[in-house]
């Protein structure tokens, strides 16, 4: 049976954490929408037109560790606001959404524009400073080299491209749950997201 969770909101904030936590204990499918965008960003600094990258994306390129790179974050932000780039991708997220067994799915419009009619909507989000804290040193884990307050820009830059865009703009959905992980542990991010999936399957 088809059991959508729509999981929204800025960069670093935990969402994508979150997702993969529901998908694991409920066993749905689980896709980082904003990989593909930074799969196409990526082929776009290669070259290629943004349309033409859209349209012959395959799940392997989603498989490459150069897609968390600023560099690329910054690509893929520009490539999202190009509304032949959305209408290209949108079609291979709703099918994801929809398969047997449930999916979680992860961006910045799934509640609003890809998945409006999931069964669960989430929007998480934290104050601009602690996401950057956590990019920052999630980036220095892997060895690349940047500063605080160069994370710190681009987390603005890419909040104000993703809010301010014409197309789909990252916001959430109204019957969404907040959860501000700002002072939060992953484990009490976890449990209130997983609190509503199990109160809305309880009441389906």
């Amino acid at each position: 049976m088809a059991f959508t969770i729509a999981v929204d909101g800025p960069a670093a904030s935990g969402k994508g954490t979150i997702s993969k936590r529901l998908a694991q204990e409920l066993g749905f499918a689980h896709l980082d929408t904003g990989l593909i965008y930074r799969a196409v960003g990526k082929r776009v600094l290669t070259g290629q037109e943004p349309l033409a990258a859209a349209q012959t994306l395959q799940a392997e390129h989603l498989e490459d560790d150069s897609l968390r790179t600023p560099e690329v974050a910054l690509a893929a932000s520009k490539v999202a606001v190009l509304s032949e780039v959305r209408a290209a991708l949108t079609d291979f997220q709703r099918a994801f959404s929809r398969r047997d067994g449930g999916a979680v799915l992860d961006g910045r419009d799934i509640g609003t524009v890809i998945c409006p009619e999931a069964e669960v909507k989430l929007f998480v989000t934290a104050s601009a400073e602690a996401r950057a804290e956590r990019r920052f040193k999630e980036l220095a884990g892997k060895g690349i080299e940047t500063t605080f307050e160069e994370v710190f820009a681009d987390i603005r830059a890419r909040d104000e491209r993703d809010m301010g865009r014409a197309e789909a703009p990252l916001k959430p959905a109204p019957d969404a749950v907040h959860i501000d992980t700002t002072d939060m542990s992953i484990e009490d991010a976890f449990a209130a997201a997983m609190a509503r999936v199990r109160a809305r399957q309880e009441s389906a």
